[in-house]
Order: structure tokens, then C-alpha cells, then sequence
């Protein structure tokens, strides 16, 4: 599974020839190279998308969807190869890579659709005759810096509205999964994408991250990543004065209350939690059950958590960790919540696998009971199939310890309670609340969060509108000679 760069219409090795191994999460074995580029790399490819913007520019929404229609039905002819290659670098379950390629479908076919709605606004001026014409225009150059964690999905997220409206992009993939992202780019290439509008590059972020960031011709930056890398890119995009969009940690809250249809909350729970193997912005890592049911409700859960198969992406329920160091970091955090008296009700260490997946990076469902609501069990994102859960006994408590998070992305809440469903809307300071049902965020939904989650958000027409600056055009059609208070008029008599 080797990979290489794209940039002004060509793929080419990197500039300075070495490459990266990539391994699979799933065997620890190599299993491809990808491209080191440089920082001449990234100049040849941002220098690409400066000469091809105002081309595409002028090409017009209803022309470049076109492309994007395109490229929406080479992926689906092909959708099986897209999806090997996630469970090959991601080690996805087989549902779980074929839901992703469904989400990649989707996401393209929704922002095409949006060609002939980029609206503007004509609004009222001071007078009859005068009118402010307020319209959208692209950005410009737009780098997207893409997660491993949903390879492809997180690529046509961010391509299909990037190109949709206008602007043109360089593409950098995580170092862990750059094979799903090269591939969506060859279907985009494939589809028509003029040189230069769509450029591609891998490497390290430690060589080239900081460098593309800051770059003075870069005028958008799209990521989703942690928060840590979120500060440091808006640190080094602050000298230029880039847009951001940036989605970033996330620590959802699992609210059940003493009504709820327990089953639906539980088959909900092991979706929120297991799901990718836990490596998800939306997973479910905290989980407050009120005490009248608690007991009840954990001792199913840890019996249906037992049930998760993990191994061959073809058959397991669970894929994963995505590397060595997810691995090591969740045995850590675990091993700190034993030591300061929380009790792991099941899990907390690696699976005895065998064959080609004994050394994997898979690690065992774990709920753990009694941790301390200032533990990284409830505080630090843990990306991983690892849950710190607690009794509740009023509302104030579930809404107070929910809240009580630097992170504010998603959160779920079960209740039959019409009232406190619509409390909870108010209270529970979160970008998107799921009531009575799982994720993930549907394309038309607006994926934005609070406090440390990032900034701006993605999906619906005010994620599109994120990669549109408002222009405002002041016009006066009168033909009237112009009277202006600090201008004498005598002066051109």
C-alpha cells in the first residue's frame, strides 16, 4: 500500500527521496510506504493551487459540482477497494469500513447538491437608489489536515465542500492512514479536477506541519485532530491571520435516566462506545446512570460488552487501536484509575489473540466503576474502548458533572421525560445532544462544539458558508451627481 504525492496534475515521489513505513494496526506488521515530502513539496503544491484558483473560481458552482457528482459515482463503482484499504490501515470491522464509505458517499452528494443555493443578500442602503450586494466568495488556498480515525469520511468532508465553493486545497492525510485519502484524491482526479486545484501530500508533521500552517499564501485551514495540535496550528496560523476550522477533542457524556428504555440506551451505549474501537470525537467516555437503575443497568452492559468479538476486521465487532503509542497510552490511563481505588468491572487489559492478530494493537472493552470525577478517566479524552461511569441522583447532579468537562462536543441523554428532554436541550453545554438515539452527525447537521472542542464547525449550509467570506459591494445607480457633506460642491463647478 504505497502512496505518493500529487501536486500541479502529476504524482510524484518526494522531492527529497526518503519514505515513511506505514504499519497495520491490526497485525503490527508493514504493510505500505508513503512519501516524506519536504518543504519545497509543499511550496510547489501551494504555489499549484495560487495559479489554479481563479480559474476554477470562474468556472462557476454549477460546473464544479458536476465534478463532484462525478467523483461521487467512481467511488461507488469501486467502492469495495476504498473500503479493504480502511480496514487494511484503519483495522475496521467490514459494517464499520462500509458505513464509512456510505458517509463518504453522502457527504459529496450533499455538497454537490448545494451548487445553485450559495445565495448572497442584496440589503437596503441609505437611500431608494443605493443597494449593498453582499455575496460569497472563496477563500482562496485551503490546507486540510485529516485524522486517521475516519480516513475517508474526514477527507470528503472537507474536499467536497472546499472545491464545491470555489477555493482550491492541499490535502495532507494522517501519517497513519494515507492510503484511503490517496485513493478518494485519484477518484477526484479521475472525475476532472483541473491541475493544481486538488494537491496531495504526506509526511510527518514534525517535518513539514508547522511549515504549511503558517504559510503566508495559505488562506484557510480545515482540521480535525486533538486539541493540543489544534492550539499549536492556530499559534502558527495567527502571523497570517488564517480562517480555522477546527474540531477537535471530544469527552461525550452517556446520561441515562431512571425512565429510560433501558435496551434502547444499552444497544446505544455499546454503538457509542465501541464504535471505531472508541477512536471517535463523539464516543461516548463518560457515562452517568441515575442510581435507581445503576446496578441493573451496568451489570447488562458488562455482560454485552464480554460479547464484543475483536481479530479479523472481517468478523470482529471491534477493530484496533490505530498504533503502538494509543496502545500504550490506554493501558496507562487504565492501570492510573486501578491505582487511585476505581474498580474495572471488565477489560483494562489486551485480548490472547492468535495467528496474525496477536500482535495487533487491540485492546479488551473496560468499564471502569467508582473513578473520581477529576480522574483523566473523566476529564482527558481517552480514545479508546474505555468508560468511567458513576451514579446520579438528581438532575443538578447529571447536568453539573456532564458540564463538568473542558470539551464540548457531543453528548447523549435517555429519558421517556418530554420536560426534561427539552431542559437538558438548555443545560447541557454541548454542540450536538443525542436524545433516545445514536450518532453519528447527519451531513445536513451542523458539527460544532464548545469550549476546547475548536472553532467554527462542518455540515449543513453553515459549514459550507465557513469556506465563503462574505463580500460587501456598496453601489449607487442613481446617475445623480453626488452630494457629499465634506466634500465642497463649488469645487466642481
Amino acid at each position: 500500500m504505497d502512496t505518493k504525492l500529487y501536486i500541479d496534475g502529476e504524482w510524484v515521489n518526494s522531492s527529497s527521496g526518503k519514505t515513511v513505513d506505514k504499519y497495520s494496526p491490526v497485525t503490527g506488521q508493514v504493510i505500505g510506504k508513503f512519501e516524506a515530502a519536504t518543504k519545497d513539496d509543499v511550496d510547489r503544491a501551494i504555489d499549484a493551487a495560487e495559479d489554479a484558483f481563479w480559474s476554477w473560481n470562474d468556472l462557476g458552482s454549477v460546473e464544479r459540482s458536476k465534478i463532484l457528482y462525478r467523483a461521487k459515482e467512481l467511488i461507488e463503482q469501486k467502492r469495495g477497494e476504498l473500503e479493504n484499504i480502511i480496514m487494511e490501515e484503519n483495522g475496521k470491522p467490514v459494517k464499520e469500513a462500509k458505513e464509512e464509505v456510505d458517509g463518504v458517499l453522502d457527504q459529496i452528494q450533499y455538497y454537490a447538491e448545494w451548487a445553485r443555493k450559495l445565495n448572497g443578500e442584496v440589503v437596503e442602503g441609505t437611500s431608494s437608489h443605493r443597494k449593498i450586494l453582499q455575496y460569497k466568495v472563496p477563500y482562496g488556498i485551503v490546507v486540510a489536515l485529516t485524522p486517521w480515525n475516519f480516513p475517508a469520511g474526514m477527507v470528503a468532508r472537507k474536499l467536497a465542500p472546499a472545491l464545491l465553493t470555489g477555493n482550491t486545497i492541499i490535502l495532507k492525510p494522517s501519517s497513519d492512514t494515507p492510503g484511503s485519502a490517496e485513493w478518494i484524491v485519484r477518484k477526484f482526479v479521475e472525475a476532472g479536477v483541473p491541475k493544481g486545484v486538488l494537491n496531495f501530500i504526506t509526511g510527518r508533521g514534525s517535518d513539514i506541519g508547522d511549515y504549511i500552517v503558517e504559510h503566508k499564501k495559505v488562506n484557510l485551514i480545515t482540521m480535525t485532530g486533538s486539541t493540543s495540535t489544534g492550539q499549536r496550528i492556530m499559534q502558527k496560523a495567527s502571523a497570517n491571520m488564517a480562517k480555522l476550522i477546527l474540531e477537535l477533542g471530544g469527552k461525550a457524556p452517556f446520561m441515562v435516566w431512571k425512565d429510560a428504555d433501558m435496551d434502547n440506551a444499552l444497544k446505544t451505549l455499546l454503538w457509542a462506545k465501541y464504535w471505531n474501537a472508541g477512536q471517535s470525537c463523539i464516543a461516548a467516555e463518560r457515562l452517568y446512570v441515575h442510581e435507581d437503575i445503576y446496578d441493573k443497568f451496568m451489570s447488562r452492559f458488562v455482560e454485552l460488552s464480554k460479547k464484543i468479538a475483536l481479530g479479523d476486521p472481517k468478523n470482529a465487532d471491534m477493530g484496533p487501536l490505530i498504533n503502538k503509542g494509543a496502545l500504550q497510552a490506554t493501558s496507562e490511563i487504565v492501570e492510573e484509575a486501578k491505582k487511585s481505588g476505581a474498580k474495572v468491572l471488565f477489560g483494562g487489559t489486551q485480548p490472547s489473540l492468535s495467528g496474525p492478530y496477536k500482535n495487533g494493537y487491540f485492546f479488551l472493552p473496560t468499564i471502569i466503576d467508582n473513578a473520581d470525577q477529576n480522574s483523566k478517566i473523566f476529564q482527558e479524552e481517552i480514545f479508546a474502548p474505555v468508560i468511567g461511569a458513576r451514579k446520579v441522583s438528581d438532575v443538578e447532579e447529571m447536568y453539573k458533572l456532564a458540564n463538568d468537562s473542558k470539551y464540548g462536543l457531543a453528548s447523549y441523554l435517555f429519558t421517556k421525560d418530554p420536560n426534561l428532554i427539552f431542559e437538558a436541550a438548555e443545560r447541557i453545554r454541548f454542540g450536538e445532544l443525542y436524545v433516545n438515539m445514536p450518532g453519528p452527525e447527519a451531513s445536513q447537521g451542523y458539527h460544532t462544539g464548545f469550549r476546547m472542542t475548536g472553532q467554527a464547525g462542518e455540515g449543513s449550509k453553515y459549514g459550507i458558508s465557513e469556506y465563503l467570506k462574505l463580500k460587501n459591494i456598496y453601489v449607487d445607480y442613481s446617475g445623480k451627481p453626488l452630494h457629499i457633506n465634506t466634500v465642497r460642491d463649488d469645487l466642481f463647478q
